[in-house]
């Protein structure tokens, strides 16, 4: 029976091995640091074993430790090791060159320079090729940035007894970013909240690379709670965001696959904090973000906005369109006249903010007393004249008609100057009747009478003598 059980054993540990192969790529665990090689726990029945210098830094020392967890490519295989590399470097012979090019294992080269159609890179002290589409996975809108990085490569192409030597970088980025997709969509679910990389921006959103690989679009409204123009108000490429993942559908092409993703909704919905920050009355500042023909909304806190109506813009004027009054990006004071957190409504009141100036005209405008107005518009009816600003009388036809050079009222136009007099004020309908600013002098000439021996008199007396004593 024991010896069943080992002959399965040795079975099973050949079955282990035989599935590793040459270009393979394994995580392994450090199990011993000797002073040549380093030795890794690779899953096969003989321990994997990669040199000890790939693993200095370059100062000389040692990157790892016993415990560490490496990624590494299988370069051989023998009956009592498994070899391991994190790629190909340093000067090697053809036969090298030929192995990693049959086992698609990595090369280490370094980018000399940049030529027509792509790069010079310098493999195993060799010149090789690379297409410029070949460098990256994604478009390379600034080639020169690749200039004397130290990249790894697969061999696509080797010829003429390796005097024609074609890399590409773009192939190892693709197989590790299906590697890593598929690991990512086994461990994902619509709703999940993950961590990604902003790495582009479009008019329309924002593209977040979840893992290598695997991009999704976080479209405008699901940038944030609060109302943005452009994703760059919110957003910068290189960005760390958390995101919501909703799901995938089909792209255009066939077989392309889109991911949703948001960025709010892995926050928190601000309007569930409202009543708790925002009470009727309170005064707040906020920025315009949209106008409507009945009034203006207004952002009050990131995703909260309120209402102006067109009626709370002002007592200091006849408002007829918000834009009269406000444009988009403005900020203004308003008082908060009403929250509805069920329907997510905040009523606000900008007027409100500014102060009634109808709360003291009693003390200011005394009836009796002159002032000096501008003509706001004439009417049929009389003149409606300004006394400040949200304050306005009205000088009757009829008044004028009686006053004392009653033509110059006639010419007045709306912006000249008139004194007017106070006649009387209602603070519950906001009406003040206004008059002249004179109160004409009556003189009843038909009840005159000389005094007896007043001056005139006496000096009619003496008048009468003279002539008298002339002639």
């Amino acid at each position: 029976m024991s010896e069943d059980f080992a002959e399965l054993f040795a079975s099973y540990e050949s079955q282990r091995k035989a599935a590793l192969k040459a270009g393979d790529k394994v995580s392994g665990t450090v199990i011993s640091i000797g002073q040549k090689s380093v030795f890794v726990d690779c899953g096969a029945s003989v321990d994997g074993i990669v040199d000890r210098e790939e693993l200095l830094n370059d100062a000389g020392e040692l990157t790892v430790a016993e415990g560490d967890t490496l990624e590494l490519y299988v370069v051989g295989l023998t009956d009592d090791s498994v070899r391991l590399s994190k790629a190909l470097t340093g000067a090697g012979g053809l036969n090298m060159l030929q192995d990693a090019y049959d086992g698609g294992v990595p090369v280490e080269g370094k980018v000399r320079e940049q030529i027509k159609g792509g790069f010079h890179v310098e493999i195993m002290k060799r010149r090789a090729f690379c297409p410029v589409s070949q460098i990256d996975s994604r478009y390379v809108a600034n080639p020169e940035d690749y200039v004397g990085q130290t990249l790894q490569f697969r061999i696509t192409k080797l010829t003429e007894g390796g005097r024609n030597i074609v890399v590409s970088r773009r192939a190892l980025l693709e197989a590790e970013q299906q590697q890593a997709s598929a690991e990512f969509f086994d461990g994902v679910k619509p709703g999940d909240v993950v961590e990604g990389t902003v790495t582009r921006l479009a008019a329309f959103g924002a593209f977040v690379e979840l893992v290598p690989g695997v991009e999704g679009l976080v479209h405008i409204s699901e940038i944030s709670w609060a109302r943005i123009q452009s994703p760059e108000e919110a957003l910068s490429v290189g960005d760390r965001v958390r995101v919501k993942y909703l799901g995938t559908s089909a792209g255009k092409k066939p077989g392309e696959t889109r991911l949703s993703l948001s960025i709010k909704q892995a926050q928190d919905d601000p309007w569930k904090t409202v009543a708790e920050r925002f009470k009727d009355g309170d005064k707040v500042t906020g920025k315009v973000v949209k106008l409507m023909e009945f009034g203006a909304f207004v952002e009050i806190a990131p995703g909260i906005e309120g209402l102006v109506h067109v009626s709370e813009m002002s007592y200091a004027k006849r408002v007829h369109k918000p834009g009269d009054m406000v444009q988009v990006g403005d900020m203004v004071a308003a008082v908060i006249k009403q929250v509805d957190v069920e329907k997510q409504r905040i009523s606000l009141s900008m007027r409100d903010a500014e102060g009634d100036p109808w709360l003291t005209v009693a003390d200011k405008y005394p009836v009796g007393q002159t002032f000096e107005g501008t003509v706001e518009k004439r009417q049929q009816f009389g003149l409606f004249v300004n006394l400040e600003p949200g304050v306005t009388g009205l000088l009757p036809q009829s008044v004028m008609a009686k006053a004392e050079g009653e033509a110059k009222f006639d010419k007045l136009v709306p912006g000249d100057k008139v004194v007017v007099s106070i006649e009387s004020v209602n603070l519950r309908d906001r009406k003040i009747s206004l008059g002249t600013g004179k109160k004409e002098e009556v003189s009843d000439w038909k009840g005159y009478k000389p005094q007896a021996g007043g001056d005139m008199g006496s000096l009619g007396d003496v008048l009468a003598k003279a002539l008298k004593k002339k002639s």
